[in-house]
């Protein structure tokens, strides 16, 4: 299948944004996949919906600039997340990513990470669009791999279209243009998983 991957500047969507794969951009995945589920403040996360209170198996870390004295706070479903500065290894990962965006083109400097580690296959995201205001209109979203492969699906708010990547280790996806407004994504869960998945979804948030 890898003989027949699309370029990287190729556009997964059919319509209403833009989504792009840059493959496999991280050799030595498996040691920092180990290091970074040592040494990060892991925390389960707070879902509320529909008034109801979730406490998730997934697990996050919300990283990124330290310097704006909580000015990166970051709220989604109901709760708001203090910023944790910048671990060494997931700063020059974040280096990386911005290197191989500008090599198709998109010139961005992160100042966030949104880390999930999702236990085993039987823990997932539920379908949602990374839209909060305070990303701004039109951001860019590069979300890496680490782990186990798992399914990611993106489907048109409206338009019955669905995408479907099989994200595997070391991998790099981006979502930019006007993807979070016409398209909702998910992980899905599966009992065939037993290993561990960590994701990096590096982001631009505007205090």
């Amino acid at each position: 299948m890898d003989l027949f991957a699309p370029e990287p500047s190729y556009n997964l969507l059919p319509f209403d944004g833009i989504v792009n794969d840059l493959g496999i951009v991280l050799v030595d995945d498996d040691s920092l996949y180990q290091q970074l589920l040592a040494e990060l403040p892991w925390q389960s996360d707070k879902v509320t919906l529909f008034g109801k209170t979730h406490i998730t198996t997934r697990q996050i870390v919300w990283m990124g600039d330290s310097e704006t004295d909580g000015s990166l706070a970051y709220s989604y479903s109901g709760h708001s997340r203090a910023i944790t500065p910048w671990h060494q290894s997931v700063f020059h990962v974040k280096q990386l990513v911005e290197q191989k965006l500008s090599e198709i083109g998109v010139e961005v400097c992160f100042n966030s990470c949104l880390l999930n580690y999702y236990p085993t296959g039987a823990d997932g995201m539920g379908y949602h669009a990374d839209d909060e205001p305070e990303l701004g209109h039109q951001p860019v979203i590069a979300s890496l791999s680490l782990g186990a492969t798992r399914k990611f699906v993106l489907k048109h708010k409206k338009a019955q279209h669905k995408v479907e990547l099989h994200l595997k280790s070391g991998q790099l996806i981006v979502m930019r243009g006007s993807t979070q407004q016409y398209w909702k994504h998910t992980v899905t869960k599966t009992k065939l998983v037993q290993q561990g998945r960590i994701s990096l979804t590096f982001r631009t948030l505007y205090p």
